[in-house]
């Protein structure tokens, strides 16, 4: 089978940075799905993993953890799914990633794709969604449902991938959403996702929020980097919460955090594969609840480019653009050549 892959850490400009190469079709045990894949999307986790470092790999390692593609065969204990589904998912972080025709994925991870979209606006959705869904509703603890409707959340990177889809599933649940933005492009897409207020992050952040009549503010979402901790903790509400997606080596003082005994929380939507915890199989249900609610109007893809095909060339580009760090909403990829 075709699949794009890496052996050495490169600069992207680099032709050798992602590489064309022929893999044996694997093949289903277990829980496995064997999924044939239409269509991946690119996010900021693909370009860390490859960005340039001494360590070079013996076999060539796939990237890429977003998609979409019907299921083509399953393992001996599936009961989720059977050949001819069309599904979508994230994946495993630990296991070879969908920049191939055919991937291996866990049943317990995967949701029945929406109807109502193509492979592509499908593939845009699962890492991001997975992400603001466990951030807002495990993390934080809110109510997805409505129960806490009227309370405020800050969005901090509220245009990129998991910020888009934040929006509307805060929306859902009835909260006021300040998220940020700077770019009048990038403003008037939070807008139409239906955020509340805009703030503009590259501007003192505090000024703005409290210009809006809001002391502080019930929950916050670090959905880019750390470089906003302070102004965070500042506008955070006492007893309220914060949730990052981050890493970071920046300092994050903790005083008024515990002056105001607010909480912090970290959101990494691979820990449940990875760990194989026992509550694996939440993230098949909230991405089946994501897919009930794009269907239903509820909720849309937030796909904004889409390239084909799906080979070395073509992701390299998309690395290049998500490198840039002003990429809005999620670059998809969609078909391999049939040749």
């Amino acid at each position: 089978m075709k699949a794009i892959a890496l052996t050495r850490y490169l600069p992207i400009d680099d032709p050798e940075a992602l590489l064309d190469v022929d893999l044996p079709r694997p093949q289903p045990q277990g829980r496995d799905l064997l999924v044939a894949v239409k269509a991946v999307a690119v996010n900021p986790v693909d370009t860390k993993i490859r960005a340039p470092k001494d360590a070079v790999e013996e076999a060539p390692r796939v990237l890429g953890w977003d998609a979409s593609g019907v299921v083509e065969a399953v393992g001996p204990d599936v009961t989720l799914f059977q050949p001819g589904d069309a599904v979508f998912y994230a994946g495993d972080i630990t296991r070879p990633g969908s920049n191939q025709q055919f991937q291996l994925v866990d049943e317990r991870i995967v949701g029945r794709k929406p109807k109502s979209l193509s492979h592509a606006e499908a593939a845009a959705l699962p890492l991001t969604s997975i992400t603001a869904y466990e951030a807002f509703f495990h993390r934080l603890g809110i109510d997805r449902d409505g129960a806490d409707a009227g309370q405020t959340l800050l969005i901090i990177g509220g245009a990129g991938g998991v910020g888009s889809i934040g929006i509307q599933l805060a929306k859902r649940a009835g909260l006021t959403v300040l998220a940020t933005a700077s770019r009048p492009e990038t403003i008037a897409w939070v807008k139409e996702l239906g955020a509340d207020h805009v703030i503009n992050h590259r501007e003192p952040m505090v000024e703005q929020v409290r210009a809006l009549g809001m002391e502080h503010v019930d929950h916050i979402a670090i959905f880019n980097d750390m470089r906003h901790w302070a102004e965070a903790v500042e506008l955070i509400r006492p007893q309220g919460g914060i949730v990052s997606i981050d890493d970071t080596d920046l300092p994050m003082p903790m005083e008024l955090m515990k002056t105001k005994a607010a909480s912090l929380h970290w959101e990494l939507m691979f820990t449940r594969a990875m760990f194989r915890t026992p509550d694996m199989i939440e993230q098949h249900r909230l991405l089946c609840f994501i897919a009930d609610q794009i269907d239903r109007g509820f909720l849309r893809t937030t796909l904004d480019t889409e390239l084909s095909p799906i080979n070395a060339a073509t992701l390299r580009e998309a690395h290049r653009r998500i490198e840039t760090g002003t990429a809005r909403g999620k670059i998809v990829i969609s078909g391999f050549d049939a040749a």
